[in-house]
């Protein structure tokens, strides 16, 4: 196998000075499209050239992926990666790393940075930095405001995921609360429109009731009666309620309560729905009893909530009125969120880890290889559109991961590619570890080590 190693963590570099290298992975185990078969793969010029059993091309880099899995790689349809403007929290560099360390190949990145993003030439700010640093797949969302219509409409869906629209305030102040600007996107807007569902009135009033009962002795443990399940529901149902009277492209991020459930259609195959809807790892691996343990650690909009709501969300999943697996990634600070409750802000690293919070799942014989591929790879692919990727496919993107579904690891600081440096996952031992990662036809991560040799591509949509 032609790989020269250095003695230090976390990159390595390959025999090959090409942009793109020729890989040839033998005896792969392949998940795809609902399959699971053996055969090799090659991949050439970034590309899926070939999918056969015995294959005897030579490659510059080959790798024998004897016993293990090969997965499409991870499409997270949900992050924010901080930049630009918040830098001390994390960088597009850093976050996109890490994702690739989890198998996540291709991410879409949320406007509430600094400046939001609320103007095509900031949109492409973004790209440009991407294009520099990101080691991952890249696309990002142009952000709605109460009044940026004109710009929102500008967007191009060829070369962009959607439009995100707050429809409660989060992390930054994006909050679309005008019902005419709404109304006016919902209708006139040919992207995808993905939304962030909590009722606004809901929250502050709850927010000032629980504030005038116990002030300062607020804990996180009061998130998830503060952002209740009244709140997300009353927003979600007007988001859908608006879908519906448009016929707009609709898809609604982390669903956290069985109550939204039964807003979503199963009765459709995948491609022919107009509105979808998401469900986060955090969502279905955490419940309000963990707020004791973790308190802040696990503070996110919308809050995780009680174990009924949790464990409604995986059959919903299977049953596909959920449609989507992603992470909502949204680092902060440890100094951040060691503050109080109420200055701590919202939300949690987790873009390393979501294939292993999944895979746990599957040792517990609750989902099977193939329905985490078609959550977390396909079903991203096709709800947005996604041109050559999602799939391994021959001449598709040559995006993929190789799972040791069996390989046991324990989470810990020095392992951790974050910036903010924490995990709420610290010291718990994971089944399942991605070995190696190809993004765009290049070896990005092999055996725990990280190639920065080319970036990853812009994502493109049909």
């Amino acid at each position: 196998m032609c790989l020269l190693f250095p003695a230090y963590f976390p990159t390595f570099t390959p025999c090959t000075t090409k942009p793109y290298m020729s890989i040839l992975i033998r005896n792969a185990r392949i998940v795809n499209r609902g399959r699971i078969f053996e055969s090799d793969i090659l991949i050439e010029q970034g590309r899926i050239a070939r999918i056969a059993p015995a294959i005897s091309s030579r490659a510059t880099t080959e790798i024998d992926a004897k016993g293990h899995f090969v997965l499409p790689g991870i499409i997270d349809d949900q992050v924010h990666f901080r930049e630009p403007g918040l830098p001390h929290k994390a960088t597009i560099a850093s976050e996109s790393r890490a994702a690739v360390a989890g198998g996540v190949t291709s991410f879409m990145e949320m406007p509430n940075v600094n400046p939001p993003t609320v103007t095509q030439a900031l949109l492409e700010e973004k790209y440009q930095i991407a294009a520099r640093s990101s080691l991952a797949n890249y696309s990002f969302f142009m952000g709605a405001t109460n009044d940026n219509l004109e710009e929102v409409l500008r967007t191009n869906g060829k070369n962009v995921c959607g439009i995100k629209i707050f429809m409660g305030s989060s992390t930054g102040n994006m909050l679309v609360d005008s019902p005419n600007t709404l109304e006016r996107i919902f209708a006139e807007s040919p992207l995808l429109i993905a939304t962030h569902c909590e009722d606004e009135a809901t929250v502050r009033r709850n927010l000032a009731r629980y504030i005038a009962e116990f002030g300062d002795a607020l804990t996180a443990s009061f998130h998830p009666q503060i952002r209740d399940v009244e709140a997300c529901l009353r927003s979600s149902s007007l988001a859908v309620e608006m879908a519906k009277r448009h016929g707009t492209r609709l898809h609604i991020l982390h669903i956290s309560t069985k109550d939204e459930l039964d807003l979503f259609d199963n009765s459709l195959p995948l491609e022919q729905k107009r509105i979808t809807a998401e469900v986060c790892v955090h969502h279905l691996h955490f419940c309000a009893d963990d707020y004791a343990r973790l308190g802040n650690d696990i503070k996110c909009n919308p809050a995780i909530k009680s174990r009924d709501h949790r464990d409604a969300l995986l059959p919903a999943l299977l049953d596909n009125r959920l449609d989507v697996v992603a992470t909502d990634h949204a680092p902060h600070t440890r100094a951040e969120k060691d503050q109080p409750y109420l200055q701590a802000p919202a939300g949690l690293p987790l873009v390393q880890h979501a294939l292993n919070v999944m895979l746990g799942f599957y040792h517990a014989g609750q989902i099977s290889l193939e329905r985490i591929v078609e959550k977390m790879c396909h079903a991203p692919a096709v709800a947005f559109r996604i041109s050559e990727r999602g799939f391994l496919d021959e001449g598709n993107w040559a995006d993929l991961s190789i799972v040791d579904v069996d390989h046991e690891w324990t989470v810990q600081k020095e392992n951790l590619l974050y910036q903010c440096a924490w995990s709420p996952f610290e010291g718990q031992t994971f089944r399942g570890k991605v070995l190696s990662t190809v993004v765009s036809g290049h070896l990005a991560w092999h055996e725990g080590k990280l190639w920065e040799g080319k970036m990853g591509e812009r994502v493109l949509f049909k």
